[in-house]
């Protein structure tokens, strides 16, 4: 061909060479040929996505993770914690009707052991029916669903069989058991029944204070201060935790005893009418 057809295609071939694709860092590397300065920041690159997506995954699994396991600790604290408290009481409940049993029923004082179980409680109002041990030890009585007597030390108050003094106690409000859980609806007269191996004791519900510190011990005297009690007599006081689900302060619930019945004699009204 002559010059000029020979310039015309060596122009169409620079052409089509500054027209095709860049070729990629891969392919180059693949080539054997080093990586252009372009190249190298391309390569750099994609790596630190690969690295941002690596990390994003990793992440997101450990929230998935955490999330799975705080609900396993929801679900164990809301509601196996009330299972296991339920079957301690069942089987706290069963000893101490076996003992009153085979022991009969005396009016001679007792002591109890710290976690022993000693009485019934029963708050027709709310369906409740629980076992009183000795003491107020969260992992031997409270986190067991028992209600604990306050019995011990500084804290001691009276039982129910004394002729005067407070009988005090104890109980979760949320989780392992939750007995006092509704005692903010109890109201002046309704009933709160204890049973021991001699007597039933009934006190009617008096007054409450819905909200004092844990420090407020006063709130366990003989005659307590806020109760509106004025005069030495034979009481009983409910305490727990509110508001619910924290132990920030305490709730207070009062009564007074109305009736004492012997066990021989059956059951009383309270718990029949």
């Amino acid at each position: 061909p002559g010059r000029a057809e020979r310039r015309r295609a060596a122009k169409g071939g620079r052409g089509r060479n500054r027209g095709s694709a860049p070729a990629s860092p891969t392919s180059s590397a693949a080539e054997g040929r080093p990586l252009s300065r372009v190249e190298a920041r391309r390569a750099a690159r994609a790596a630190k996505e690969s690295v941002g997506v690596v990390a994003s995954r990793v992440v997101g699994e450990l929230f998935i993770t955490f999330g799975v396991v705080m609900l396993l600790f929801v679900t164990y604290q809301l509601w196996w914690t009330n299972v296991l408290a339920g079957q301690e009481t069942d089987k706290a409940k069963a000893q101490i009707e076996n003992t009153w049993a085979h022991e009969g029923g005396d009016n001679k004082p007792e002591a109890f052991e710290p976690g022993k179980g000693f009485a019934i409680m029963y708050i027709p109002k709310l369906d409740v029916v629980v076992p009183i041990a000795e003491g107020i030890s969260k992992p031997k009585v409270l986190d067991k669903g028992m209600v604990g007597h306050y019995g011990e030390g500084k804290l001691k108050t009276a039982m129910p069989a004394d002729k005067q003094g407070n009988f005090a106690v104890a109980g979760h409000r949320n989780t392992h058991g939750e007995p006092f859980r509704y005692i903010n609806q109890l109201r002046p007269g309704d009933p709160i029944v204890v049973e021991t191996k001699s007597a039933y004791y009934t006190y009617e519900m008096a007054g409450i204070l819905p909200q004092t510190s844990p420090s407020n011990v006063s709130v366990i005297d003989p005659v307590p201060k806020q109760s509106g009690f004025k005069t030495p007599g034979r009481y009983i006081t409910l305490t727990t935790c509110t508001p619910e689900f924290t132990s920030t302060y305490r709730m207070i619930v009062w009564g007074k005893l109305v009736d004492e019945r012997p066990r021989s004699k059956g059951k009383p009204q309270a718990l029949v009418g």
